[in-house]
């Protein structure tokens, strides 16, 4: 019972945290937020001033407007946007979806390759196929996300026009055909890492001494490998592509840039080139309160692939 309500715990410190920090970041910003709520310049009248540092609370002391804004966020009261001028939590419920589609998709892409590639180069130590894979990794993660999302676009989209080169689509079909560039373009730089880790994790637990006592005893090598190689990697394995789902939350900045998405990325850049304080804040937030819950969905998850987790925590 320990063990939950401190992770409740933790991640409700963590949650405080971040959003304080995340805060005071916007409120040690530059410039005066009430020339970005007002707009217009012709409308800067004193009495107008006046009523807008009145509303936002911006005469109060930065704990008093911290208060008011974290106490707004937990019944979803986000403030408004300052650029489109419509609530926030309006504008985040229109775009998350996009972009929890994109990881989503990604996500299968890097996990199922990635894990595919780090067994087979694990099983292949030392011989042709794990160089390759080593080598094909290795420079997949050198490369930088735009530079491959505009490599995929210049090849598939604009000279075999086999893919939209911008938007998200509608419908399940045609959002897969839309965003099958935008997901590769994430996925090639996370299946490195995934496939890294893999092989590294399996190659550790082929050298581990109940394999070969696994083998000493004529067990078949496909069995050795999914009773106990892969049974036992399991663990460092799903906590890397969790963490790089987490990191993925963020990641989809650039890349919907690139490819035209009207996804939380994107609304953060627009947001954060238009001084949207409030926009900024909230996407911020979205983003530290994903990887949070992706990060402690995996907590729960493991003890379930690997029991030894369990006995550990309860012996400790």
């Amino acid at each position: 019972m320990l063990t939950p309500l401190r992770r409740t715990a933790g991640m409700l410190v963590t949650l405080v945290v971040s959003s304080f920090v995340i805060f005071a970041a916007m409120y040690a910003a530059p410039g005066d937020p009430v020339t970005v709520l007002i707009g217009n310049p012709e409308n800067m009248t004193p009495e107008r001033v006046a009523a807008v540092r009145a509303q936002y609370h911006l005469d109060d002391s930065m704990l008093t407007q911290y208060w008011h804004w974290a106490t707004n966020a937990l019944t979803g009261n986000l403030g408004e946007s300052a650029q489109y001028r419509q609530p926030v939590a309006d504008l985040m419920a229109s775009r998350i979806p996009n972009s929890l589609a994109l990881v989503a998709y990604a996500t299968v892409l890097f996990a199922v390759f990635g894990i595919g590639l780090g067994v087979l180069a694990a099983l292949r130590r030392g011989r042709a196929a794990d160089s390759i894979v080593v080598a094909a990794t290795t420079l997949a993660a050198s490369v930088p996300t735009f530079v491959i999302g505009i490599f995929l676009i210049s090849q598939f989209s604009v000279r075999l026009g086999w893919f939209p080169v911008m938007g998200a689509g509608e419908g399940v079909l045609d959002k897969i055909h839309h965003l099958s560039l935008p997901a590769l373009s994430l996925a090639i730089g996370a299946l490195a890492i995934v496939s890294r880790v893999t092989r590294q994790t399996m190659v550790e637990q082929l050298d581990a001494d109940h394999v070969s006592a696994a083998r000493s005893f004529g067990l078949a090598e496909r069995k050795i490998v999914t009773r106990h190689v892969l049974r036992n990697s399991w663990g460092p394995i799903i906590t890397m592509v969790a963490l790089v789902v987490a990191s993925l939350l963020a990641g989809t900045v650039v890349i919907e840039s690139v490819f035209g998405i009207s996804g939380v990325g994107a609304l953060l850049v627009d947001a954060i080139n238009a001084h949207d304080f409030a926009v900024v804040q909230a996407v911020l937030l979205y983003m530290v309160i994903g990887y949070m819950l992706v990060t402690t969905l995996v907590d729960f998850l493991l003890p379930l692939l690997d029991p030894r987790i369990n006995s550990k925590v309860s012996s400790s």
